[in-house]
């Protein structure tokens, strides 16, 4: 397996709205999608799948996340990724933190996702970005579940 590139990265934030705004006005991120409900939000970074920035309200971020780290990878390499943790004992899990033997479909972006915890404890994640547009309608679905 061949890690690319670091995809994405995700920060705790006091302020939501007023970090997006620093990111789009300032840094000059755009955004990719903002879920109010959920305390979050993400922006491109280098344009649309090239990589991406999570911006999280302190206490809303998924799994007690506490540092996330996710690694662009190929598509092949995501799919064949729980076989190969497993085989270094490592747990391989879904978005939503349970134990999985397949990615997730993150269908928003769209990309297919597999996560796994370091040693310390720290969510990494395997991903891939999809040809295609973008499904935000569909959710986060287990990859057997995507729609063909």
């Amino acid at each position: 397996m061949t890690v690319r590139g670091l995809f994405e990265t995700h920060l705790t934030v006091a302020d939501l709205q007023r970090s997006v705004t620093f990111y789009r006005d300032v840094v000059g991120l755009s955004v990719a999608l903002e879920l109010p409900e959920r305390g979050a939000a993400f922006l491109w970074i280098g344009g649309a799948g090239k990589a991406m920035l999570g911006l999280w309200s302190i206490g809303s971020a998924p799994m007690a996340m506490q540092l996330h780290v996710a690694f662009d990878m190929s598509l092949r390499d995501v799919l064949s990724a729980p076989e190969r943790l497993r085989a270094h004992e490592t747990q391989p899990l879904s978005f939503f933190g349970e134990p999985a033997d397949e990615p997730s479909l993150i269908a928003w972006m769209p990309a297919a996702a597999i996560y796994f915890r370091d040693p310390d404890g720290h969510m990494l994640e395997y991903l891939a970005m999809l040809e295609g547009p973008s499904q935000p309608e569909l959710g986060i679905v287990p990859w057997s579940q995507r729609p063909v």
